[in-house]
């Protein structure tokens, strides 16, 4: 038995997950949702994971930051996905019990957009300060407004006042930009996150 608890960005995603997922179900191993719901992973998610050992799949969604000191403090296993067929078969593997070493995303920051300059011929440049952790020059970055994953790209440029720099860490300022992006917003959030190797487990 495999618990799993599941937030996604829209109803319409949960349904087709929770099908999919439906569908892995043997006599001899099972897929049990026992919590879903449409929205940010929250505080009450993780301790219901924590309470039945579930783990917690965001699908175009995040944890809340309430959820992300409980998720550290606890070690519950949150995986986000944007892909259907790639939790899908994640969750295939751990029923299966043949998980292989994988590219894994590791968070390595999160960063609020509290200004925006539009600017002829470049685009738009965000100003930002860094909430958590660090942000580093060519990262991944994934656009979150009200905890949705509005993108995903990578950074195109990243400044301490006129000056590139290589990584700005938390409580600092800096400006960036994206690279084919300008949709951004003030009130915006960016994780920054890269790919690692790891050995996967569930």
């Amino acid at each position: 038995m495999l618990p799993l608890v599941i937030k996604t960005d829209v109803q319409g995603s949960y349904e087709a997950l929770a099908q999919s997922l439906s569908k892995l179900s043997t006599d001899e191993v099972k897929v049990n949702i026992i919590h879903s719901g449409v929205g940010a992973i929250s505080e009450s998610d993780i301790n219901l994971a924590l309470a039945s050992k579930a783990v917690v799949i965001g699908f175009n969604t995040r944890a809340d930051a309430t959820a992300r000191k409980l998720i550290d403090n606890s070690g519950v296993d949150v995986r986000y996905y944007n892909i259907i067929y790639e939790a899908v078969d994640e969750v295939k593997a751990a029923l299966s019990g043949m998980l292989s070493p994988d590219r894994k995303e590791q968070v390595l920051g999160l960063v609020e957009i509290r200004q925006v300059f539009r600017i002829t011929k470049v685009g738009a440049v965000a100003g930002c300060y860094v909430l958590e952790g660090v942000v580093k020059r060519g990262s991944q970055v994934r656009l979150l407004r009200n905890n949705v994953v509005v993108h995903t790209g990578e950074l195109d440029s990243l400044k301490r006042f006129q000056d590139d720099v290589k990584e700005v860490k938390t409580g600092f300022e800096c400006g960036l930009s994206l690279k084919n992006f300008n949709d951004i917003e003030v009130g915006d959030k960016l994780e920054v996150f890269e790919m690692v190797e790891v050995a996967r487990s569930l």
